[in-house]
């Protein structure tokens, strides 16, 4: 089982690190490992796959098809380096950080939480920023 990465576009992340630090936030979450791709793209890429399969015309940062089996979380998760770096700029965070709230975001989507409502958001929110935390604790 195994966390893979592909590049659309010339980003590259610490991959070690970040395989290493995703793994434990599923392990917290009482998951395991499946297989998880992240997708890194550009814009115009990802509101093709939001209009083709989502029935969405908009821009987003990260899309995430969930192939979760029982525990083993399996999913392609689909992140626009362009709108990260956007939100990036206009929160005023590293770009780094923001891209790894993205990437985890979409590992909670595989974990069963939801973002549709306001309560929702605010479960999510919260648990981004609890295993965020996980990241720059010393592994």
């Amino acid at each position: 089982m195994a966390i893979s990465f592909h590049y659309e576009t010339k980003t590259e992340v610490e991959e070690i690190r970040l395989v290493g630090w995703l793994t434990r936030v599923i392990e917290t979450e009482g998951k395991e490992l499946g297989e998880i791709s992240f997708i890194f793209c550009d814009d115009g890429y990802l509101l093709k796959l939001n209009q083709d399969f989502l029935s969405h015309d908009t821009l987003t940062d990260v899309i995430t098809f969930d192939y979760t089996e029982g525990k083993f979380l399996g999913g392609d998760i689909f992140i626009s380096v362009e709108r990260v770096e956007e939100n990036a700029k206009e929160l005023v965070l590293d770009f780094e950080e923001e891209l790894r709230r993205v990437m985890v975001h979409g590992v909670l989507h595989l974990c069963g939480y939801k973002d549709k409502d306001v309560l929702d958001m605010k479960v999510m929110r919260k648990k981004e920023e609890e295993k965020l935390k996980m990241f720059h604790v010393e592994q």
